[in-house]
């Protein structure tokens, strides 16, 4: 199945992809495309290695929630201020 994913701030920063298609296995877990980015390169494995959030379908959720072909997923830091 194949999934689009989304990066946003510094995550996007440090991989330097705003935006892929991802092919994943059908019923993968957000944590299995996680763990397939950061196999891709460096840069990935830099921009995840530091927790981040993700949203599928512009809600957000942990990384067990299962995924579905065509889903959006979304990856990007906390949000910090004051």
């Amino acid at each position: 199945m194949q999934i689009t994913v989304k990066t946003f701030a510094q995550t996007r920063e440090v991989c330097e992809e705003p935006e892929l298609l991802l092919t994943l296995s059908p019923n993968a877990s957000i944590a299995d495309a996680i763990a397939l980015l950061k196999s891709r390169s460096a840069k990935w494995g830099l921009a995840l290695e530091s927790h981040v959030l993700t949203a599928c379908n512009q809600q957000l959720c942990d990384q067990q929630t299962a995924l579905s072909a065509g889903d959006e997923l979304a990856i990007f830091p906390p949000v910090t201020g004051g």
